[in-house]
């Protein structure tokens, strides 16, 4: 598949998710502007995705800067200006706070030296992405039973990262490693990323899949017909506390409920252990519309009151394992965690 997000003759190049799947549209962005226009309306999503897109804004902006301007204060500006585009995702704000680091230990260097320090590393986040997924997909894979029946909910493929994917990157190792599994892939409304994205990726891969609404889930774990669920994350405090998007906590009650293996898969930039629990997570609410419409047609009577949160938090006891570049973890999470924190 072509990359999520690449770096090309001085562009930032991604996928439009919004079109897919019936449309592989591809834009170029010029400006740091630009991408956080696209984070902001879904041209990109998935946590470890947003988290290179911002990296590469950053650099983006100092790249655009003139000889003479207060690059100091243009650096604020631009920082700020990712910074909002969306609160959850904590690998949004670890590349941006990572670029920082890179700004403030090279400020001294002349502007053009400066820029490329700043754009290799938003290559590096950008290169390291695919290899710490792939190392997750090895560290599940070791879960799924052969012959499983796999539920997921959204998507956390290679479309929410740098190619590889999280919790698709576990189902892709199983799969690579000749594991006869299948895909029950959640639509999950409102913005139907398992529908309209997952379901395209496995198409991609080959691997067997069916797509089913969301509230189906549930009947299909107490059927017997799912071994183990497998989601991503786009914040986990260090108690364990997972946000992802909205929905999964509804799948993660019905797995405990029904004695189903509950796992997630994320990589180490998700984290936020500066956080004690999920509660702490701030939770995004996206526009009225995306509930409102289906591809532009009213859905709802046009005066009806929607609430749009975008994400909710999966207390740590139901969760069974968390996965991450550095290996599983199991409860209690925060002991589990201390050997990942070095």
């Amino acid at each position: 598949m072509h990359p999520t997000i690449e770096w090309k003759d001085g562009r930032v190049v991604m996928i439009d998710q919004r079109r897919l799947p019936l449309e592989e549209v591809y834009l170029e962005l010029a400006d740091e502007d630009r991408v956080a226009e696209a984070i902001e309306s879904m041209v990109i999503r998935g946590a470890p995705a947003i988290g290179v897109a911002a990296a590469y804004g950053f650099a983006l902006g100092v790249l655009r800067l003139k000889p003479g301007a207060d690059i100091a204060v243009e650096v604020e500006r631009i920082q700020a200006r990712l910074w909002r585009t969306r609160p959850t995702a904590r690998n949004l704000f670890w590349a941006l706070e990572r670029m920082r680091r890179i700004f403030d230990a090279h400020r001294g260097l002349s502007l053009p030296s400066l820029q490329e320090r700043l754009l290799a590393e938003a290559k590096e986040i950008d290169r390291e992405d695919e290899e710490i997924c792939r190392r997750i997909g090895r560290n599940g894979a070791v879960l799924i039973p052969d012959g499983a029946t796999v539920l997921t909910h959204c998507n956390a493929g290679g479309l929410a990262t740098a190619g590889y994917g999280t919790a698709i990157g576990v189902i892709r190792a199983a799969w690579e490693a000749g594991k006869k599994i299948r895909v029950l892939a959640d639509e999950t409304r409102p913005f139907l990323q398992g529908a309209r994205l997952t379901a395209w990726e496995l198409n991609k891969l080959g691997i067997p899949f069916h797509v089913i609404t969301d509230n189906m889930a549930g009947w299909f774990i107490h059927k017997g017909e799912v071994q183990i669920a497998v989601v991503g994350a786009d914040r986990i405090a260090r108690n364990g506390d997972a946000a992802n998007k909205i929905g999964t906590y509804s799948v993660a009650v019905l797995c405990h409920e029904n004695g189903v293996p509950f796992t997630i898969a994320a990589p180490l930039s998700t984290f936020d252990f500066s956080l004690e629990h999920g509660g702490q997570i701030p939770i995004e609410e996206r526009p009225a519309a995306e509930v409102r419409e289906i591809n532009g047609r009213l859905i709802v009577p046009p005066d009806a009151a929607v609430r749009n949160p975008a994400f909710d938090v999966t207390p740590a006891r139901y969760i069974t394992a968390i996965i991450s570049e550095k290996g599983v973890a199991t409860p209690p999470y925060e002991a589990s965690f201390a050997a990942w924190r070095d």
